[in-house]
């Protein structure tokens, strides 16, 4: 889809504006197209406006959180629109009184309950992940690898918080030393060469991709272990090391088989793929 493609969405049958933020990688929704769905009120910028009235007599800081940005109007001009992320926005739904309202919030305690369920039994999150990626039409020997995948990462950041690295800014570096590495890319770039946005970028790997990711990655996890790094900068030495291990075993796949290992597919096309198949099945 085009940019042009993304500025709108429909929602209950309604048009609701919506901007990509592309460094915040962050949809951000107009507020009032929103309260114009659920309420159906004629006024929905005064509805809007006595709301975040209530809201701020509340003690809540949920307006706060609220920006604005030029969105085009209904007269083909752009004004300042009040807009919200996801997280935002779930947020305010719940504060609107309306039957359109309600499944969204019944949608939420499900998650909130099902989270404080993962939360005390882990591997019940696992087993919803699986069914989630089986849903979407991911073949089980894929998942079985990006599950495993799962593992794999988890015990290379445990070593990375223990050793000292910050959980986010440098998190996101190691791993792109690793991705660099492997794959002669960095994770963004990675993710705009498959034609990605705010996707996850393992979801969208081919299963040799997957592999490799994990190769670099438990390659990674052995060579700080075995040299007990501490600190950032030791562990981005670990980090270009173990992805220059992966990248190795990758030319030495595409030296032998005469094809490149970096895939441009993603699965986007997944549902629609099987939609297909079952269809032709019939």
């Amino acid at each position: 889809m085009t940019k042009k493609d993304n500025s709108i969405v429909l929602f209950h049958d309604k048009k609701v504006r919506r901007h990509w933020d592309e460094e915040k990688e962050l949809w951000y929704f107009s507020v009032v197209d929103v309260i114009e769905v659920l309420t159906e009120s004629p006024r929905p910028r005064k509805y809007w406006n006595a709301l975040k009235t209530k809201l701020v007599k509340e003690g809540s800081q949920l307006s706060q959180k609220v920006g604005q940005l030029k969105l085009k109007s209904s007269d083909g001009k752009k004004y300042l629109t009040d807009v919200a992320d996801t997280e935002t926005l779930l947020r305010l739904i719940q504060s609107i009184p309306s039957p359109k309202a309600e499944p969204f919030k019944l949608w939420l305690a499900k998650v909130g309950y099902e989270r404080i369920e993962e939360i005390e039994n882990p591997e019940l999150a696992q087993e919803r992940m699986k069914a989630i990626y089986e849903q979407k039409g991911y073949s089980k020997n894929w998942i079985d690898k990006r599950l495993r995948g799962i593992a794999v990462r988890q015990d290379l950041t445990g070593e990375w918080q223990v050793r000292g690295a910050n959980k986010n800014l440098e998190y996101a570096i190691l791993t792109n030393e690793i991705m660099q590495g492997t794959f002669g890319m960095k994770v963004d770039d990675y993710k705009k060469f498959k034609n990605l946005k705010r996707e996850n970028l393992r979801d969208h790997m081919t299963d040799l991709e997957l592999i490799l990711t994990m190769l670099g990655e438990a390659t990674t996890t052995k060579i700080t272990k075995g040299r007990n790094s501490q600190g950032f900068f030791e562990l981005q030495k670990d980090a270009k090391d173990g992805g220059k291990v992966a990248g190795k075993a990758r030319k030495d796949i595409e030296l032998e088989s005469g094809e490149s290992v970096v895939s441009n597919e993603n699965y986007l096309e997944i549902p629609k793929n099987q939609q297909k198949l079952d269809e032709a099945k019939q």
